[in-house]
């Protein structure tokens, strides 16, 4: 079951971080090179990982970014999201999710997760459609992909766009579709703790052309297709700012690490997934926790482990079954704090917890479990048996 994690070793971890980034000879040497080619910000790195990353997918069109969130933003912006309008948000998410609407002076409407996944529930969705609604934004909770086909006949439906948050789902598949490939335009975060890193970075895919150009030229002040160009012995001089963009670019440093990461995307889910088959193994058993659900006939990234407290069987809280881990030397994680129990979207929108139940009684059990490549058989087993015996004293 263990097999392709880390090899255990003698001794006893010291400390088990929540996360730490699989970097090796490979990224630095692409890093190296890159830095010496004297080209460091947007350039042929960059051309080279979209392409990499749309044929990886079997999209048509990748947009590499800065950011998961400048993605979103560009999306929103590309299928024209404007002020007055409503974008339907999961309030199980981070911010990032909701403030990019907020950015077109458009209004997310929260709506609540299910209750076993975690991920947007559809009929929420349905219900909080008006004549202002314009878009969809479903989040792939924790890399395991949503309802994308009750979601898809929704958005259908109600000619609404469709804009795929998946900054945990990279790579996941929906009954044999990659995520990535199935709404308007898809998002993926490469933040030093996702599933492939570029330190900071993101990409956005579509099929269509117009929106993958309308987002390459608003990711680089809205300055005219391959700007970056002007400054080989290729360019030109000569440029044009077609609207007022955003200066969003991924850098060619960044790129550098991202295809080397890439090559390596399919050996680190399998990791990742037998980390997450032996937390469930070893947790089945105990009443006291919840194992992540999973529906049948989809391949889960595995960028989150997150277990549910049966709170009714343990005489700690949720905080104290932290610190106490903690005080184990393992690192851990709450994912998330939904977005209505935050000062700004409570004041400025008027929800309150019972808005949203599911979410809300989520939150007081979630704990978010070490789960990456780097981790060694050892640490695994560590974490294991820190669960077991902290349950072990605390269960009522």
């Amino acid at each position: 079951m263990r097999t392709n994690i880390a090899p255990k070793q003698l001794q006893r971890p010291e400390f088990v971080p929540f996360h730490v980034p699989q970097i090796d000879d490979e990224e630095i040497r692409s890093v190296v090179e890159t830095l010496k080619s004297g080209w460091l910000t947007t350039g042929m790195k960059v051309q080279r990982f979209e392409e990499d990353f749309a044929r990886y997918l079997g999209s048509r069109h990748a947009v590499a970014i800065n950011s998961c969130t400048a993605a979103l933003h560009l999306a929103l912006e590309a299928v024209g999201i404007e002020e007055g309008d409503e974008v339907i948000v999961p309030t199980m998410t981070f911010t990032a999710s909701a403030e990019v609407v907020l950015y077109l002076k458009a209004k997310p409407v929260l709506v609540d997760c299910l209750p076993d996944t975690l991920n947007i529930d559809p009929n929420q969705i349905e219900r909080a459609i008006t004549s202002r609604t314009k878009a969809i934004i479903p989040v792939h909770f924790g890399g395991q992909p949503c309802d994308m086909e009750r979601i898809l006949v929704i958005a259908r439906k109600h000619n609404l766009y469709l804009i795929e948050d998946a900054a945990h789902a990279l790579p996941a598949k929906y009954h044999g579709r990659a995520v990535g490939t199935i709404g308007d335009i898809t998002c993926f975060s490469f933040y030093a703790t996702k599933t492939i890193t570029t330190g900071e970075g993101g990409m956005a895919t579509t099929e269509n052309p117009e929106w993958a150009a309308r987002m390459r030229m608003m990711s680089l002040h809205g300055i005219s297709h391959d700007a970056w160009k002007r400054y080989t012995k290729e360019g030109s001089w000569y440029y044009e700012v077609l609207g007022p963009g955003f200066k969003y670019n991924l850098t060619d440093i960044g790129a550098a690490i991202g295809i080397e990461q890439l090559k390596k995307c399919d050996a680190f889910a399998v990791v990742r997934n037998n980390i997450a088959a032996a937390y469930n193994d070893a947790f089945a058993d105990l009443p006291e926790i919840q194992t992540p659900f999973c529906e049948p006939d989809l391949q889960h990234a595995w960028h989150l482990y997150v277990i549910q407290l049966q709170r009714e069987h343990l005489k700690i809280t949720r905080d104290q079954f932290i610190q106490a881990l903690k005080e184990r030397g393992i690192g851990t994680s709450v994912h998330f704090i939904p977005l209505h129990l935050h000062p700004y979207y409570r004041d400025s929108f008027g929800y309150v917890p019972g808005d949203f139940p599911n979410a809300t009684e989520a939150y007081q059990r979630i704990i978010s479990l070490p789960i990456y490549p780097k981790m060694r058989e050892a640490d695994v087993d560590y974490v294991i048996d820190a669960v077991k015996k902290l349950i072990e004293d605390s269960h009522l």
